[in-house]
């Protein structure tokens, strides 16, 4: 290859033009020509410009120097070219919400309900005699007490504006919370570029068309741009394409480089020729956004119907429009199994709703007959027309009883108390500098028993200085003085280092005095021309004399080479010099020659090598250093630079260097912390396994006697494939329990095992994974596990954009606090249900047996509601923000099977449960004796509230009240208050609801069915309401093994749940909560569609965890999202992975090889069969990425 770069007249400076007039080109003229590829793209260039330089003269830039950066040209740019940004899509408004929210069809039911009794209130029959229709209408005639009807009515309507209202709210806050974390991830995101020569980063939201950017391995293209000089450039257009092979650019064959795709390797510069929606991303987000409501209707209700975000395919190269209008047809949503939590959740609101259903039915039905039965069987009245309106009030009032039982039953206030803590719990983990991009990564964390971290960075400091040289036959156990080495030897060193890496990477001066130089760039190849300035030598002078322009070829870093080399042509004569560096083991073995102490070259045999990695590497990495060679070769003529196996060989080593990479601090303590949460903690690195044990070893992963492996990537795979090369999950069980060290790992080695760890059926529970990844390769890995952790520092945009978690220092410590985060959100949710079910048991059984016995609810409608809606609400709120304590590493993960629900908890909601009911029906059948007050039984139709029943329902809020300080502790803990001062939220919550109810029972009257009450009898309701308080103790005393009756209730899915017909080849990993759900939807949707209040519970709850960021502000957060990126099953992001000898789920064939079979692993479907919590030796996970750094060299 020749050399890839643009020859510029050196007149073409900054200054050049005027920028008054017009641009030599108009947008509709570029974005012509970005719709051109490959060979018709040159041509184009070459009849419309002249060459790539004759566009940079039309758009007035220097391909040296960039744009000047003068505002006034800047904003001419914005106006005649557009901004890179991407208008976000429009925010529902509080009304459309408000909306959403009244398609609730329990609220509906009520709505309803409410009409009909209104209307039937201010309906009074013609001249109809009461004592015709029996006494049910008894106690009308007192004065205005008839008129009064309507109350009752418009208090439950009014209820439902309030609950409608504050999901509308919910909802409202909750996506804009989403806008605020997707701007700042938009904010964070910058761009190199080059202005007034200097080389800068800015936000992509201000790439302007004319910039010259500068892109790497690893980024996320921010917008078009057409090549000016390229080093080894391959682009993944899979995301625009759908094609899945890299694309070979250069300057001569393929210079357009296309917005939203990604670099998988090499090098370059390009001249930014379109922005925003002029862009290809752009373009296509137009064309998706106008093509029609229809088929976002169609989308939204599967969506609804399935929860899972879908996925729209993007235009492909030729199929374009017909393929995107199959894709709405089919509506092919793909099944992503659902986190922990959600699976629980799910199949524990199915059980509640049907119970639920079955008890308002029942209470209906009973009230019903019991009332014809008495008034036409017993009494012997006969329906006539004049009664006709009185008996459907009754029927009425008997179907509001119904549905309000039903309003209790379901745990309105749970999709609230999840999104509260999960938004509550995202907030606070920003501060631990945990940036969360997907919700339900949060609790996942929680039930997290494996993590396979990084070395560089995560588990080290990332500031790595030489700190031991092998030059010249010598062994120098510190930096060698530079009178101490040949001059000649020297001058290879400081050129080979200075040239042979990214101009990028620089050394700057200490920001404060007395500081450390500022590292910027690749940290080894920091730590490498930190090596050339302690030997008193600069390296800019070395760059500046040869630049970037001037360099022949370069094969850049990636994970299979392990090395880099760059070529630079002889100035004198016609050969060329390659200088390479890289692993010690991989470039020693291409070594055929070595410089000795006089600066010659002699032979290098292989025993001198065996010699040199017994004597100094591994010493070396045994000390937990990093060894990188410093070698390289001359070629007298030019050789077929694309054989790289021919070209890497016979090289001369100048120089083996160790690096030194401190460990964190912190890190020991945070290891430790994890093993004594049951979480087991591996090292995955691309280093040397000296240097990997020896790091191990000071981390805590390694501890002495412990029986653990350490195995290379060779080695690893050695013992987990079978003789076709084909992994066997079966070998890989023999491996992974034991392993703790991966070194030399490829990110295929990373994929493997953490795809091995989760699909494991080994002991009782599945894994659940955590992966740490910088590397745009770790890309497979970050998005197979259950919870991928990118880095925030040295993470690629390809990492980023696969993971769930991005960690903005890039410290281990900040997972450690991820996982308290997770664990705190999972007791929260526990102990909002124990709280809930202990109110809703109580009420449904109150009002089910009172209606049954009294032929009237206790609890009215509108005071049921009023609990439902403000005790779920801010109780939600309360025991939602309880913030976490280190108490929650000193336990084990729950594992996927432990049930939401355990049975000390199912204690104390029973315990609880049998205090109140005794309580509850102790006032109301004895109460009136008790106070001396009248009887609020059988009180006619429209009678006044009575006392009797004021005080019952009192009594019933005040229990409510303090059994929620008991549901602050869920493991059975005496000491309830613990810590109820951290939490100001509860504080303010269970006084607020004690002053509104004061105000409820005192002043709500005749809407809240509400007498007011003495002193006396407030102060015996809040004596027996502290009576919860004591009867917790006495609960808490009881052992739970005792109680073998106790049943476990929200279960994770069992293996006996999963029949094996369920899987087919074809199908993704299958959501069983949601089988669950279907089975239960056969049953009993059919009759009453009433179920989709717990539906709304799941879907709130899937909402909050599925629905990403709407925002699109900028392009380069653009392809991130879900509706515009492939679709899981035609999705390629990082096909480097070598599929011939893994699988890899979610990756998809490209549309040429539709028609080949799919090789499956043998076992596809283990990650659904296996849901439980973590065997007893340790559970663990590998999958840290191989940094890109870690490897880079």
């Amino acid at each position: 290859m020749a050399n890839n770069m643009v020859a510029h007249p050196p007149g073409n400076s900054v200054a050049e033009g005027n920028h008054e007039g017009e641009f030599g080109c108009s947008v509709a003229d570029l974005r012509g020509l970005m719709e051109l590829r490959t060979g018709e793209a040159v041509a184009n260039i070459k009849d419309r410009f002249d060459d790539v330089q004759g566009i940079c003269r039309r758009l007035k830039t220097s391909p040296i120097e960039g744009l000047s950066g003068n505002p006034v040209d800047l904003e001419k740019r914005h106006l005649e070219f557009g901004q890179n940004f991407i208008p976000p899509k429009k925010a529902k408004t509080f009304l459309q919400l408000v909306w959403e929210a009244l398609q609730d069809v329990t609220l509906i039911i009520l709505e309803v309900a409410a009409i009909i009794s209104l209307g039937l209130s201010f309906y009074h029959p013609p001249g109809g005699n009461s004592e015709q229709c029996g006494q049910v209408s008894g106690g009308v005639e007192d004065e205005g007490e008839a008129q009064a009807g309507w109350i009752e009515g418009a208090a439950i309507l009014f209820s439902v504006i309030i609950v409608v209202l504050v999901t509308a709210f919910n909802d409202w806050s909750k996506e804009k919370q989403f806008r605020g974390l997707q701007s700042r991830i938009e904010q964070e995101q910058k761009f190199t570029v080059i202005r007034k020569g200097q080389v800068i980063q800015i936000p992509v939201a201000e790439i302007v068309v004319g910039d010259i950017a500068q892109i790497k391995y690893g980024d996320l293209l921010p917008a078009d741009g057409v090549l000016i000089q390229c080093n080894d450039l391959k682009i993944d257009e899979s995301s625009l394409t759908g094609e899945s092979d890299h694309v070979k650019k250069s300057v001569e064959n393929d210079p357009m480089l296309l917005s939203g795709t990604h670099v998988m390797e090499g090098s370059g510069r390009m001249v930014v020729t379109a922005v925003g929606l002029n862009s290809q991303t752009g373009i296509i987000f137009t064309l998706l956004g106008a093509g029609g409501d229809e088929e976002e209707k169609k989308l939204k209700k599967a969506k609804a119907q399935d929860g899972v975000a879908l996925e729209i395919q993007p235009l492909k190269s030729e199929e374009g429009v017909e393929c995107e209008e199959k894709e709405v047809k089919k509506v092919n949503v793909t099944k992503k199994e659902k986190s922990v939590l959600q699976g629980k959740l799910t199949r524990l609101a199915v059980q509640i709703g049907k119970a639920g259903l079955i008890m308002s039915a029942v209470t209906v039905i009973i009230l019903i007959l019991y009332f014809v039965i008495d008034t036409f069987g017993v009494r012997g009245y006969v329906w006539t027309k004049e009664c006709t309106p009185i008996y459907i009030q009754f029927f009425v009032k008997f179907f509001i009883i119904g549905v309000t039982v039903l309003v209790v039953a379901v745990p309105e206030g749970l999709p609230l108390a999840v999104t509260i803590s999960l938004a509550y719990s995202v907030k606070k983990m920003m501060k631990d500098n945990n940036l969360v991009r997907h919700l339900d990564a949060c609790e996942t964390m929680g039930n997290a028993t494996a993590i396979c971290s990084d070395k560089t960075g995560t588990l080290t400091m990332n500031r790595m200085t030489v700190v031991e040289a092998y030059i010249g036959d010598t062994h120098f156990p510190q930096v060698p003085d530079p009178e101490a080495l040949q001059p000649e030897t020297l001058e290879l060193l400081v050129n080979g280092i200075a040239v042979n890496s990214a101009y990028t990477t620089k050394i700057l001066p200490p920001e404060k005095e007395g500081g450390l130089p500022r590292q910027v760039g690749n940290k080894t190849e920091c730590s490498l021309l930190g090596l050339v300035l302690d030997l008193k030598k600069d390296y800019q002078a070395v760059r500046d004399e040869v630049p970037e322009e001037k360099l022949h070829k370069v094969y850049t870093f990636n994970s299979s080479r392990k090395s880099m080399s760059t070529v630079l042509k002889n100035p004198v004569g016609t050969g060329f010099r390659m200088y390479s560096k890289g692993a010690s083991e991989i470039i020693l073995r291409k070594c055929t020659r070595i410089l000795d102490g006089a600066g010659e070259s002699r032979i290098f045999k292989v025993k001198d090598r065996d010699d040199m990695v017994c004597k100094v590497i591994e010493p070396m990495a045994c000390n937990g250093l990093r060894t990188i060679c410093l070698a390289m070769r001359d070629f007298e003529t030019e050789p077929d630079w694309d054989n790289e196996n021919e070209i890497l060989s016979n090289l001369t080593c100048i120089a083996v260097v160790g690096i030194e990479d401190p460990v964190r601090p912190e890190v020991p303590d945070a290891i430790t912390k994890c093993q004594r949460a049951g979480i087991t903690v591996r090292m995955v690195t691309g280093d040397n396994i000296n240097t990997a044990r020896a790091i191990a070893t000071k981390c805590g992963i390694l501890l002495p006697g412990e029986d653990f492996l350490c195995l290379e990537g060779k080695e690893f795979n050695t013992l987990i494939r079978n003789e076709k090369g084909e992994v066997e999950q079966e070998r890989l069980d023999k491996v992974w329990p034991k392993l703790r060290v991966l070194a030399r790992s490829s990110p295929t080695d990373k994929h493997t095992l953490v795809k091995g760890i989760i699909d494991s059926t080994v002991g009782e529970t599945r894994q659940v994974v955590a992966v740490t990844g910088d590397g745009t390769n770790d890309g497979p890995a970050l998005k197979k596990a259950d919870v991928g952790f990118a880095m925030g520092i040295a993470g690629t945009d390809v990492a980023k954009e696969a993971s769930d978690i991005i960690l903005t220092d890039d410290n281990f410590t900040s997972i450690v606090k991820a996982v308290m985060w997770g664990r705190n959100v999972y007791d929260s949710i526990s102990k909002f249900l124990q709280f809930q079910l202990t109110v809703n048991v109580v009420a449904v059984i109150v009002a089910f047996t009172g209606a049954c016995i009294t032929q009237d609810s206790p609890l009215k409608a509108v005071q049921m509601l009023w609990v439902n809606l403000i005790m779920d609400t801010l109780a939600s709120l309360a025991l939602a923000t309880e913030p976490p304590t280190e108490s929650l590493l000193l336990r084990r993960p729950y594992g996927r099977n432990k049930p939401l629900i355990s049975r000390t908890m199912m204690k104390n909601i029973l315990g609880h449960a049998v205090y109140q009911l005794t309580i509850i029906f102790t006032l109301l059948f004895a109460g009136e004796k008790f106070f001396d007050i009248d009887s609020g039984r059988n009180a006619p139709l429209h009678s006044p509230p009575s006392e009797h029943y004021t005080i019952v329902f009192n009594t019933f809020v005040m229990m409510q009240l303090f059994n929620e300080i008991n549901a602050r502790k869920i493991h059975g803990e005496r000491n309830v208050f613990e810590g109820i001062y951290k939490n100001p939220i509860f504080c303010g919550v269970v006084l607020g609801t004690f002053v509104c109810q004061i105000i409820i029972v005192e002043l709500g009257g005749k809407p809240f069915s509400c007498s007011g009450l003495t002193i006396d009898q407030w102060l015996w309701c809040v004596f027996i309401g502290v009576g919860e308080l004591l009867w917790g103790q006495l609960i808490s005393a009881i052992p739970t093994n005792r109680l073998t009756f106790l049943k476990e209730a929200g279960h994770g899915t069992t293996k006996e749940d999963i029949h094996e017909e369920e899987y087919t080849e074809g199908t993704d990993e299958i959501d069983h909560a949601e089988m669950e759900m279907r089975r239960g939807q056969i049953l009993w949707f059919r009759g009453l569609n009433r179920i989709q209040t717990q539906i709304k519970v799941v879907n709130a709850f899937r909402s909050s965890l599925y629905e990403k960021p709407e925002s699109k502000n900028s392009i380069h957060n653009f392809m991130s999202h879900p509706e515009f990126g492939p679709s899981a099953e035609d999705e390629h992001r990082i096909p480097t992975i070598q599929e011939s000898s893994i699988e890899i789920e979610g990756l998809s064939e490209s549309p040429k090889a539709k028609g080949s079979p799919r090789a499956h692993s043998p076992n596809r479907n283990n990650n659904a069969l296996d849901i439980v919590a973590a065997p007893s030796h340790g559970n663990t996970s590998s999958g840290s990425p191989l940094h890109s750094h870690e490897t880079s060299v």
